[in-house]
């Protein structure tokens, strides 16, 4: 009788790499989540300069009540937004363009990686320290306002850190700044990964640049967009060292540049309200899935219109 071989299964190995990830994921990113959303039902605060604590205490939905009561949530969050479309728009604008310039088989641009590796610099720098930067050179007595108010462009009495606009869109520079590389790079790997053949025969058939792009180049770029899209946007409503560090944490004259992230750290930091923290949290993550959702369903409506009668056909065949 022939002695069976013992096959190696080799699957478990890939359990094995993975468990670490999946283990810290559960310990620092699950089990906080589902806190955040069971405290958000709860009445769970320290009084008295965090001394006395009360709660937890079941209250069903009080803290959503109270929370769209006060108004402050939805006002932080259009300064969120407001500043992330600010810096959102040029910076797709101007990595697409760069994007496309590096990527033309017609232009043969040297040295590309040199560019690649200067505009992604300031994606490594602290955004902190980025933030400190410009308050030196913006400030009151910053060396680019001085210089400006000597040369007579800007009024002697003019402030950038004290109007509400200057200081949004100085806000809005600087995720621009440090952003805008990253994204540029993402885009050029989206446009490498196009057949280059599908743009040559559109130019030998007469097509022109803009022909090429809207035709060819920008449908085929709809899954980066998307990515590109939902990402920053979960970024943007996560602003917080940049506008903090800038205002001093003030949020700005008015409060206009105060960001939601600012506004649940204000109370975790100062009165520990656990419960009106989580339930703002809870909300804002509600919000930002309806928006990704909601690009998710406008860059694809094609195909979900084409999947919706793929069904339908489907249906009619069984009957």
């Amino acid at each position: 009788m022939a002695k069976r071989v013992k096959r190696i299964n080799y699957n478990k190995w890939g359990y094995y790499f993975v468990a670490p990830f999946i283990i810290v994921y559960i310990l620092f990113s699950l089990i906080p989540l589902l806190s955040t959303f069971y405290y958000s039902f709860f009445e769970y605060y320290y009084a008295q300069g965090g001394f006395i604590k009360v709660g937890p205490n079941f209250n069903g939905i009080e803290n959503y009540i109270k929370l769209f009561s006060q108004g402050l949530f939805f006002k932080y969050l259009g300064n969120t937004l407001i500043l992330w479309i600010m810096g959102f728009i040029p910076q797709i604008i101007i990595s697409l363009l760069l994007a496309l310039w590096f990527t033309s088989f017609r232009l043969k641009i040297k040295g590309k990686a040199f560019f690649k590796t200067v505009m992604y610099m300031p994606n490594l720098v602290m955004a902190a320290a980025f933030s400190m930067l410009f308050v030196q050179l913006f400030s009151n007595t910053g060396g680019l306002t001085t210089l400006l108010m000597d040369m007579n462009i800007l009024p002697e009495s003019f402030s950038f850190v004290d109007e509400v606009w200057p200081t949004r869109a100085l806000i809005a520079a600087m995720n621009f700044i440090m952003w805008f590389g990253n994204t540029t790079i993402l885009l050029m790997a989206g446009i490498m990964g196009i057949d280059d053949s599908l743009i040559e025969s559109a130019s030998v058939d007469g097509a022109n640049s803009f022909q090429v792009f809207y035709k060819i180049i920008l449908p085929l770029l709809k899954p980066i967009l998307l990515f590109v899209l939902v990402t920053s946007l979960v970024g943007g409503v996560q602003m917080f060292d940049i506008p903090f560090v800038f205002t001093r944490g003030t949020g700005g004259p008015q409060g206009s540049s105060q960001t939601i992230m600012m506004y649940i750290s204000g109370l975790l930091r100062t009165s520990k309200q656990y419960d009106m923290a989580g339930t703002a949290s809870v909300v804002l993550f509600l919000i930002t899935s309806v928006i990704s959702l909601s690009f998710f369903a406008v860059m694809n409506r094609e195909e979900i219109v084409e999947f919706r009668e793929q069904r339908r056909l489907a249906k009619e065949h069984k009957k």
